[in-house]
């Protein structure tokens, strides 16, 4: 817990306590202090996180595979369902079996670092989505950016490349520059912007809410106040489970649009 968070929370706080308030959390939730500094560069809390993402992510498909069996033990079949539910799923349904075979084992390893990065909220210890940071899923956003607009220059060329991120179809008419215009800042500005906040937002506010009741239980527990904190504590295990299902949901969304990108780069026409 950084030091900002300390200064919002007092565990001696409780409701009737002389001078004592109800501190609601905000952007302090998410202000680490760095756990290490090397030469000017800070180590924090959801590096680490992100950095142990991936250890598991990598140590847990390598640890499944390593050895594969014809008969399948219980890690190899965990592994081949949750490859085949992305593979089969999503890049098969959205890019196709031919054209989204090659792409596969970028969009599993996505799915499942994300995922995992998002599931951290609801970990004893941890407690924190990763992804509620808007530098994660913006960088993860621009891999996917340079992939969409590498492929769509390596499979239509220069001319057509443009043709297919600004749809030109001269069969539009005097609406084709309007849509041109639309579809440049739509495709090259909006749609890596709104790849990212679409999960940062949902993590964010998730994550805000799971601690402001948690917070909350604690503060209320204290003469009557128990009768609120046990409701209170109700929402916090409520939207923990809500957030079970909200975490693997946006794990899921940010893969299909990164494989409806890839889809549309391969694609004769936008």
């Amino acid at each position: 817990m950084g030091a900002d968070q300390t200064l919002a929370f007092d565990a001696s706080c409780h409701l009737f306590v002389p001078g004592c308030g109800f501190r609601t959390p905000g952007l302090h939730t998410f202000v680490y202090e760095p756990m290490l500094t090397v030469g000017g560069f800070e180590f924090t809390k959801p590096m680490l996180l992100a950095l142990l993402s991936s250890v598991v992510v990598v140590g847990f498909f390598w640890a499944a595979f390593a050895k594969p069996k014809v008969v399948p033990g219980k890690l190899q079949m965990i592994g081949e369902a949750g490859y085949d539910f992305v593979r089969r799923g999503i890049v098969h349904e959205i890019i196709g079996k031919k054209d989204g075979e090659k792409y596969v084992p970028f969009m599993v390893s996505l799915f499942f670092f994300v995922w995992l990065m998002n599931l951290w909220s609801i970990i004893p210890l941890a407690q924190f989505p990763v992804t509620s940071l808007i530098a994660y899923p913006a960088g993860l956003a621009l891999v996917v950016y340079v992939l969409w607009v590498g492929l769509t220059f390596q499979r239509h060329g220069f001319v057509g490349g443009w043709k297919n991120i600004t749809g030109y179809d001269r069969t539009l008419g005097w609406v084709l520059p309007l849509v041109v215009v639309i579809e440049f800042f739509s495709n090259l500005l909006i749609r890596p912007f709104t790849h990212a906040v679409r999960l940062f937002a949902n993590m964010f506010a998730g994550h805000l809410l799971i601690v402001m009741f948690t917070v909350a239980s604690w503060y209320l527990m204290n003469g009557v106040g128990f009768a609120y904190a046990g409701a209170s504590f109700a929402m916090v295990i409520a939207m923990t489970a809500f957030e079970l299902f909200i975490q693997a949901i946006q794990a899921y969304v940010f893969v299909l649009l990164a494989s409806s990108y890839v889809q549309g780069a391969l694609a004769e026409s936008h």
